[in-house]
């Protein structure tokens, strides 16, 4: 396998690449997978003016659910990238069924790519930091790429707390690293503790559920699939016990 769908495969919290192929199944009950397209439009409502004429660029974008809300609420133009087929495709139907067709663009691709290739965006938006393009200073230089000057970058990560590891840095540390990168960061929106607890016990829930039907029709893999939930409940953990969920608005400097 190559090192995209390795970097993919980590990103969803597959611990193989041999698990990239189920991951629709594994995942067709949740539209959202990760960012949080609530507190996306609320940071770009406040800070950023938005006319018909702006452009948003969103990867890694899942099944669409970011783009799609972004452009029924503001009426812009999203194009979204990812390298699973299956979520384009559903992402596009559910633009069909949102009315805004018209409005978003979805394209079976790598990012690592296409930081290389899309350029004058007003905004990117990205909720798989520090892993599909690297380092949280790779990524930030990779998406400056992408944007007009003073444009804007959405990442949805996480502040490691003191001490904790697993490749999560700390505010101090973003910070650190925005200033070098010649970004600054226009505002912050942290994720509640009991909404975190909540949503990831419903979507623990609903993946469970799949692994374990696959577990019936393929107990040869019985441990792939148990390996997964594992993986996502360790996750979870993370995420409630040891780190703090941020949606991060950056601007580009001149």
């Amino acid at each position: 396998m190559s090192k995209v769908e390795e970097k993919l495969a980590k990103s969803l919290t597959a611990e193989t690449t041999e698990l990239i192929p189920y991951l629709p199944y594994l995942l067709q009950d949740l539209w959202e997978l990760g960012s949080s397209p609530r507190d996306m439009l609320e940071l770009i409502r406040k800070h950023i003016h938005v006319s018909a004429e702006t452009k948003i660029l969103d990867l890694a974008c899942g099944k669409g659910a970011v783009s799609v809300n972004l452009a029924k609420e503001l009426g812009c133009m999203v194009r979204g990238i990812d390298l699973i087929p299956e979520f384009i495709d559903f992402a596009r139907k559910k633009a069909i069924e949102y009315g805004v067709e018209a409005l978003c663009e979805f394209i079976v691709g790598d990012i690592n790519e296409a930081v290389n290739a899309e350029r004058d965006y007003d905004l990117v938006v990205l909720g798989a930091v520090g892993v599909v393009l690297g380092t949280p200073e790779e990524t930030i230089r990779k998406l400056k790429q992408t944007i007009k000057p003073e444009g804007y970058i959405l990442i949805d990560d996480a502040y490691g707390k003191k001490g904790v590891g697993d490749g999560y840095c700390s505010r101090e540390e973003w910070l650190l690293i925005l200033e070098k990168m010649k970004v600054r960061l226009i505002a912050e929106k942290i994720v509640e503790e009991d909404e975190l607890i909540d949503l990831n016990r419903e979507q623990q829930g609903l993946i469970r559920k799949r692994a374990n039907e696959l577990m019936k029709k393929y107990p040869e893999k019985a441990n792939l699939f148990g390996d997964y939930i594992r993986s996502q409940q360790a996750e979870c953990d993370l995420l409630e016990n040891d780190v703090i969920g941020v949606t991060m608005l950056i601007q580009k400097m001149k």
